[in-house]
Formats: C-alpha cells, sequence, structure tokens
C-alpha cells in the first residue's frame, strides 16, 4: 500500500497542511453506482451464481406444478434457498470476506423457515385461494429472510427488495460475464458445453432404455412431464422467476444499497405536543363515544336494537362490520405517524404521547372485538363462507397487531413493529391453513342445516377436495351428489402436484 503523505516543511520550519487528494476525474465519481456492492463482496459472490441460479430455475421448472397445490412446490423452494446458501457460504469463505453477526443469521433462518412452511401448505391443503395467499406471504418472507435485519429500507421495500433488486441483479451478472469473456477464463463455457452436452445425452438414451423396458417406460412417463406448446412456456416462465429470484437475493446479499440508505429513524421528530394532542384527543372522545354506545347494544340484545334502528341484530351486525374494519385500519394508520413523527423531548411529552395513544389503541382494540362479534352473528345467522371466515381471520390478526402498537408506545419504540407485524401475519396464516378453513366453513354449514337452517350445496361443491371428510355426515343422496361434483377436480395429479388432501378424497 501507498505511504499516506507526509505535511510539507518549509524552509522556516512551518509545517504547511496539505491538500486532500481528488478523485482523478469527477465522471469517475458519477460512474460509481450509489446501490454497487462493495467491491470485494462483488467479486466474492460472483463465482457460482449464475450456474446457482440456473440450477434453481431448473429445479423450479420441472417441479412446480402451476395449476394447482402440491407437493412439488417445496423442492422448488428448497432449490431457490439452496442455492442462495451455497454461493452466501462460498463468498463468506473468500479472503476478506466479513462475517455476519450471529442475530442476523437467526432472524433469517426463522424466515426462511416460514417461507418453507408456507409453501409446504401446498402439501396438505387442496384449496386454490388458500394456497395463493401462502405462496405470496412466501415470497415476502423469502425477502425479508435475504435482506435480514441490518437493512434500513423500510419494512415495504424489504418485503419486496427481491423482484426490486432484480434488474441490478441481471446488469451485475451480465458485467461480470462480460469481464469473464475478455479475460482468460473460459469456466462458464465449459460449463454451458457440458450441460448441452448432458441433455442431448438424456435425450438419445432414455427413449432408448424406456423402449427397452415397460416398467422403466412407466416411471419414465410419470416423472417427465408431457410437453406442448403451453408447458413449455410455464416451463420457460417458472424457470425465469426462479432464476431471476435467486440472482436478485445473491445480488442482496453481495451488499447492494447497505451502506447508502438513510438510517433507521432519521425522520425528524416535528409535530410539537399540541399538534397531534388535538386530533388524537378528539379521536379518543370520538372512539369512546362509539364504545359507549356499543355496549349499550350489546347488554340491549335484539330488543334494544329492533326498538332503536329498527333492524334484527344480525342485521345490524351485517351492516357495520366494513366500517368498523375501515375505521381499525385508518386509524393504525393514524398512531403509527403520529408515533414516529410527534416530539418526545420533554417527560410531560412523553407521558401525553404515551396516554392518548394507548386510549386511541385499546379503544380501537375494542372495535376490532367489536367488528368480529358482529361476523360472527352474522355468520350464524346467514351461513358460513370462506370470503367471511378470511377476513374474520384478518380482523382477529388486526387486533393481535394493536395489542403490539400498545407495546411500541409503551416503549416509544416502534422500529422493530413492522417485522413483528409481518410475523404475526404470516403466523396467522399457518394457523388457518392447519385449521383447514374449507372444511370448517363445510362443518359449520351442515351443523346449520342440522339445527332446521338452509345449506347451500352449489356453494360447498364450489369448494375443494379439503371438505370431503365434512360432508360424510350428509345423508347419502347429498353426500354422493356432492361427491360427483367435486370428482373431477380429484384427477390429473402427477408426482410433483401429489396433495395430500386430493389423496385422501379418492
Amino acid at each position: 500500500m501507498p505511504e499516506p503523505s507526509a505535511p510539507e516543511t518549509t524552509t522556516t520550519g512551518r509545517v504547511e497542511k496539505t491538500a486532500p487528494a481528488r478523485p482523478a476525474s469527477s465522471s469517475a465519481v458519477r460512474t460509481q453506482s450509489p446501490v454497487e456492492p462493495p467491491r470485494w463482496r462483488r467479486v466474492a459472490y460472483q463465482p457460482g451464481a449464475l450456474t446457482a441460479a440456473a440450477i434453481a430455475g431448473l429445479v423450479a421448472a420441472t417441479t412446480v406444478p402451476v395449476d394447482r397445490p402440491g407437493i412439488g412446490w417445496l423442492p422448488a423452494g428448497a432449490a431457490v434457498a439452496g442455492a442462495v446458501t451455497v454461493v452466501r457460504r462460498r463468498a463468506r469463505r473468500s479472503p476478506g470476506s466479513d462475517t455476519v453477526g450471529p442475530r442476523i443469521d437467526q432472524e433469517r433462518l426463522w424466515w426462511a423457515l416460514a417461507a418453507s412452511a408456507l409453501l409446504a401448505v401446498g402439501t396438505f391443503r387442496a384449496a386454490g385461494w388458500l394456497f395463493a395467499l401462502c405462496v405470496a406471504a412466501a415470497a415476502v418472507a423469502g425477502s425479508l429472510a435475504v435482506v435480514g435485519r441490518g437493512s434500513t429500507r423500510g419494512m415495504l421495500r424489504d418485503a419486496a427488495a427481491v423482484p426490486l433488486a432484480s434488474a441490478g441483479a441481471l446488469a451485475w451478472v451480465y458485467t461480470a460475464q462480460t469481464g469473464l469473456r475478455h479475460g482468460s477464463g473460459d469456466r462458464p463455457r465449459r460449463l454451458a458445453v457440458s450441460g448441452a452436452v448432458t441433455i442431448g445425452l438424456l435425450a438419445v438414451f432414455v427413449p432408448l432404455l424406456a423402449g427397452a423396458d415397460a416398467t422403466f417406460a412407466v416411471l419414465v412417463e410419470a416423472l417427465v412431464p408431457r410437453m406442448d406448446s403451453g408447458a413449455a412456456v410455464r416451463w420457460t416462465i417458472v424457470f425465469l422467476l426462479a432464476g431471476v429470484g435467486s440472482l436478485s437475493a445473491v445480488y442482496l446479499l453481495a451488499g447492494s444499497g447497505s451502506d447508502t440508505d438513510r438510517p433507521a429513524g432519521s425522520r425528524a421528530r416535528t409535530l410539537t405536543r399540541w399538534e397531534w394532542a388535538l386530533p388524537v384527543g378528539a379521536l379518543a372522545s370520538v372512539f369512546a363515544a362509539f364504545v359507549g354506545a356499543q355496549l349499550m347494544a350489546l347488554f340491549g340484545g335484539d330488543g334494544y336494537v329492533q326498538r332503536t334502528v329498527g333492524l334484527t341484530y344480525a342485521e345490524y351486525a351485517r351492516s357495520g362490520f366494513w366500517q368498523l374494519s375501515t375505521v381499525t385500519v385508518l386509524t393504525l394508520a393514524v398512531i403509527l405517524f403520529v408515533l414516529q413523527r410527534a416530539a418526545r423531548d420533554s417527560a410531560a411529552d412523553r407521558r401525553c404521547l404515551r396516554g392518548l395513544l394507548s386510549a386511541v389503541s385499546a379503544l380501537a382494540l375494542v372495535m376490532v372485538a367489536s367488528a368480529l362479534g358482529r361476523m360472527w352473528t352474522y355468520q350464524e345467522a346467514y351461513g358460513f363462507t370462506v370470503l367471511r371466515l378470511l377476513v374474520g381471520t384478518c380482523e382477529l390478526w388486526l387486533g393481535i397487531v394493536y395489542i403490539l402498537v400498545i407495546v411500541a408506545v409503551s416503549r416509544l419504540e416502534s422500529a422493530w413493529l413492522p417485522r413483528a407485524a409481518a410475523a404475526t401475519a404470516v403466523a396467522a396464516l399457518l394457523a388457518l391453513s392447519a385449521l383447514n378453513p374449507e372444511g370448517l366453513v363445510a362443518r359449520e354449514n351442515i351443523d346449520r342445516w342440522e339445527r332446521g337452517e338452509e345449506i347451500d350445496l352449489d356453494y360447498l361443491a364450489g369448494l375443494s377436495a379439503d371438505i370431503v371428510p365434512a360432508i360424510d355426515r350428509l345423508p347419502a343422496a347429498l353426500r354422493d351428489d356432492l361427491r360427483g361434483r367435486l370428482g373431477d377436480r380429484l384427477d390429473g395429479d402427477t408426482w410433483n402436484s401429489w396433495n395430500l388432501a386430493r389423496a385422501r378424497a379418492r
């Protein structure tokens, strides 16, 4: 390394300070992207990144059943996670690489396990809407596993960090491969030739062996999906999604943007006490009056509601659920905004902030409970549906979030709150999956039918194989009718689309 320049000494003995060295040119500074990973990490993470992403894409393309939940989603997710993990471990062993603290590794591990558990839902539940939610949540959990706790991008950017980094990741890989082509190394070219030769050999020998033995032919037919134009398009799309997602994860781990984002908590706390206390206090007063009216309706029962507003209690419950849900979501946004922006310079500021925000949170929590009670009453009166169960679950999750908000207000610290709320959302989705929501809806509607209420067989017939155990309680004629209408959705499984619920139903 060059030695630091010493200060110049004049003939009079006076020490003159030397000016700091300037960059060679201003254009060199401008060309250095603010989101470019540090030099050593870019070099350390490059070897094997493209190969690992290609392998992950191939595994996903051959295992993912895009048209239904199935066991194939789990190995696809494991392939992507394995590709990223292998590249990261190789980079950590390279000269000059730093190490990541155990706390960050532990949080990444928990998010990765959550993503795997969400993808595993497709092995046990046949409901397509439920698994679609699980896949979306798994993508968010995987992105949070990549960025780790040390990120300061913000929760929304962290949740979508992997897809947002795709363009940068492709440019990063293209630049590296261009450098390899201009250099002396030809390993990527050799690997490509080896892969092409492997595919050619398999294309020749597998059909020959399948023609030589009928048992082997059955095995090949079960493992190799039939190829047509639609299947080729699906394979290509899944390959690109999994491959680019793996590259984006590696690119983020290489340090993209980690040193340039604004530090957490850097927003100025500009709201004085009277600026925020007046609207929040008014909100608390309105909420208190509303909760008082709710208690009168609760204890007064159906007769009080009919005398007051001319509605049955079930109609009364139906009329207010969506409004209450909207109020609780908007109130959550207000609380978080005030908690982040309100000044807390004095003890009086902090006491007022804790008191008013805690009061609003507690009253909002009561309204969440009221909304849940209304939805349950409405379902008891008019029947259970998947949508009603899902929005009730969301409302229950909002109640958990409000409990976390009360804890954050008491501590006057909200940096941990977004990730905690995301973790509870993942836990709620996994709990809903374990509950078998469509089976629960079928059981509750059959219970109502046994009490003399009507049952909507057309609605039940539109659900998935998850309801088959529940309909055993119906009379033979109704049961056989439903089984016949469900039967068409139980066929067509291959090894990668195998599903426990459909297998049991068959």
